[in-house]
């Protein structure tokens, strides 16, 4: 990694100085985070900019790797250092200034819209690499428009490997897809779901068998089958766990 250090992975376009100048709408904004937190089974953090660390971690063993919440906030990005291949932190950082460059092209007013997901490995306590999702999503901007607090949510991925990076924006049908390769950004339409398959998708995740969604939705469970069957196509996965997953990651459900 250039620098080789914590520095890295904050990008001069987006210094933010002082806080002096953000008002006062951040007071207590931590306390429905740390609900949400409790609520949901992802992992959730957030990155203060102008302290280059972390504010909050969540207690969700997925992103921990073994250590304690407050381990991994007194670590800060030095988390990445002890967790993340090197060849994954290097990907990491090029992520990070293709995505800063991508976000100074963005009118100031439009910037809290946009969030990035991308895939990277992690280490856990017992060695193993597990490929998670990361979506991070502005949530303070200086009066500059820089990013001074974002809300990252930490999940199992549904790829296969490392990358699919992705920014999509509110409300718009598009995906702007990022080649590590080429180093540049394609704009895709976002995969769009039928009612009929986002319902499946729905009773999946309340682990209802195939029978039983046949049976909630008044049809036979050879058309469950067979709208599945579509759903794996359609999302280029192997299985219902993995769909929904996907669904999930993409914001599509």
């Amino acid at each position: 990694m250039s620098g080789n250090d914590i520095n890295s992975f904050f990008d001069s376009r987006n210094t933010v100085e002082a806080s002096s100048d953000l008002g006062d709408e951040t007071l207590h904004y931590l306390e429905p985070i740390k609900s949400f937190a409790r609520a949901t089974y992802t992992s959730i953090y957030v990155i203060d900019y102008e302290k280059q660390g972390f504010e909050f971690v969540s207690d969700n063993a997925l992103f921990l790797c073994g250590n304690t919440p407050e381990e991994v906030l007194q670590m800060g990005y030095a988390f990445y250092f002890k967790h993340v291949p090197e060849s994954d932190l290097q990907m990491l950082l090029k992520i990070n200034n293709a995505g800063f460059d991508f976000y100074e092209k963005i009118p100031v007013s439009e910037r809290k819209e946009y969030s990035i997901s991308y895939d990277f490995h992690i280490k856990n306590k017992e060695g193993r690499l597990i490929l998670i999702n990361h979506k991070l999503t502005p949530m303070f901007l200086t009066k500059q428009g820089k990013i001074w607090k974002a809300v990252c949510i930490v999940s199992l991925s549904s790829g296969k490997e490392a990358g699919n990076v992705k920014i999509y924006k509110k409300g718009q049908n598009k995906v702007y897809n990022y080649d590590l390769e080429t180093n540049t950004w394609i704009v895709t339409e976002q995969v769009s779901l039928s009612k009929r398959e986002k319902e499946i998708l729905q009773l999946s995740t309340r682990g209802l068998t195939i029978n039983e969604i046949a049976d909630t939705i008044f049809v036979s469970p050879d058309t469950v089958k067979f709208h599945r069957r579509k759903l794996f196509e359609k999302l280029e996965v192997t299985n219902i766990s993995e769909a929904i997953i996907f669904a999930t990651n993409n914001m599509l459900i």
